[in-house]
């Protein structure tokens, strides 16, 4: 498997999917135009890697703002984590959130009670305090 990194943009989160370091990480603003055209190579990806016997994935969201079409592709996303987890991988999902943002805080939870897989919640000082 190859390692994919996408430098964010306004519209698009900075993607890191390391198979070498069993790494998968998004950062920053999620609305892309075409959101199954961004999602699905990702998603794609995430499924030849589920298939793979990693010993542990550190999953990583650091999304400041993101689309209603995009919460559905972090739901799939979720999903494929699931999977790994299923099929033997030790997995971690780390949901950053502003520490003034109660919305992306309570989508970390929702997300947390709709996987079955270790979830942690992080808040951090925003950039804009």
């Amino acid at each position: 498997m190859e390692l994919v990194k996408i430098e964010p943009t306004d519209d698009t989160p900075g993607v890191l999917l390391d198979p070498e370091r069993n790494i998968v990480n998004f950062n920053g603003r999620s609305l892309p135009e075409d959101v199954s055209a961004f999602y699905n190579p990702i998603l794609k990806w995430l499924e030849e890697y589920s298939n793979e016997k990693a010993d542990k994935t550190v999953v990583e969201f650091k999304l400041d703002y993101y689309s209603s079409a995009t919460s559905k592709m972090l739901m799939a996303i979720m999903s494929r984590i699931e999977k790994l987890q299923e099929n033997g991988s030790e997995v971690l999902i780390k949901w950053w959130y502003p520490e003034d943002d109660e919305d992306i805080e309570d989508s970390g939870y929702m997300y947390s009670d709709l996987v079955d897989v270790p979830f942690e919640l992080i808040s951090y000082k925003s950039f804009n305090d």
